[in-house]
């Protein structure tokens, strides 16, 4: 089974069998919610919908987005992502991965963001 892998460089820190999730967090500036949905494929990580609750600095809305329940919705063409790289430090605050109808801070599974590594990498993977 195709799972989601978090680590660094291949080498893998947790493994989650989900086919899908959404990854959460909060600008660090303007503190607006951003939401991505993917999918995840034999081919990478899959970006469905995105959603954002407001704009602010280095947050253009697209002009295709549309306002739905307070968030704005909108989708962005990528190629799947294998991996996909996140800057992740203390100052930030964390990640979130949502599945299941439950949202998880990113460090329940690798501990707490710090200076001395401040990346992350989340790929598709076999769960075995």
């Amino acid at each position: 089974m195709i799972g989601l892998c978090l680590g660094l460089a291949g080498v893998v820190w947790a493994q989650l069998p989900v086919s899908s999730f959404t990854l959460a967090w909060n600008h660090t500036i303007e503190k607006i919610r951003w939401e991505e949905d993917y999918r995840v494929t034999g081919q990478g990580l899959v970006l469905g919908e995105a959603r954002v609750r407001g704009n602010g600095a280095g947050m253009e809305i697209p002009d295709d987005a549309r306002l739905e329940n307070g968030s704005w919705h909108y989708h962005r063409p990528l190629p799947p992502l294998q991996p996909m790289n996140l800057g992740r430090t203390p100052e930030a605050g964390d990640y979130q991965l949502c599945f299941d109808g439950q949202c998880h801070g990113m460090s329940e599974w690798i501990g707490a963001a710090n200076a001395a590594q401040p990346a992350v990498q989340l790929w598709s993977c076999g769960n075995e």
